[in-house]
């Protein structure tokens, strides 16, 4: 059985990363867009990352432009954009697709191991999430509406 640790992502410079690499870690799996109503996000997800990288946690941000063409910049612009905008310190990644023909592998594995509401798989916009337990396993879904500390005391439980 697969794991998120089976799988590869590039980083925003088009590196290959294992995601073994955060083995043993809480992870937040997010696509995210630099022109969303839901962009503020970034500084609320900063604040957890900032609060609990000493414990363990780490953010995965994957932007993507599959949803109103929010996300039009390339990979430097991205980062630029989070630097100067939202001082952000966790990883930004390639850009993907997160649905389609052409999503990215581990936004398959993701859907399929933990659909949303409804039991669909499809990423409905910017800002979905996932939590990832420190041995792999999805443990929650989060809708794009949900807000950083309303996901605090799970991450908290993980940790």
């Amino acid at each position: 059985m697969k794991t998120i640790y089976d799988f590869s992502v590039k980083d925003s410079k088009l590196n290959e990363v294992s995601l073994t690499k955060f083995k043993d870690k809480v992870l937040l799996i997010v696509n995210v867009a630099s022109y969303c109503g839901l962009t503020y996000q970034y500084e609320g997800i900063e604040n957890l990352y900032k609060k609990y990288k000493k414990s363990g946690f780490e953010v995965l941000a994957f932007p993507c432009n599959q949803f109103a063409l929010q996300e039009p910049g390339t990979n430097e612009e991205i980062r630029n954009f989070c630097d100067t905008k939202y001082a952000i310190t966790f990883e930004i990644f390639n850009k993907i697709h997160v649905n389609g023909s052409k999503s990215d592998p581990l936004y398959k594995f993701l859907k399929n191991k933990m659909p949303g509401v409804a039991g669909t798989s499809q990423i409905k916009w910017n800002f979905t999430k996932f939590l990832i337990s420190k041995n792999g396993d999805i443990v929650k879904r989060f809708s794009p509406q949900t807000e950083a500390n309303e996901i605090e005391l799970s991450i908290m439980e993980l940790l």
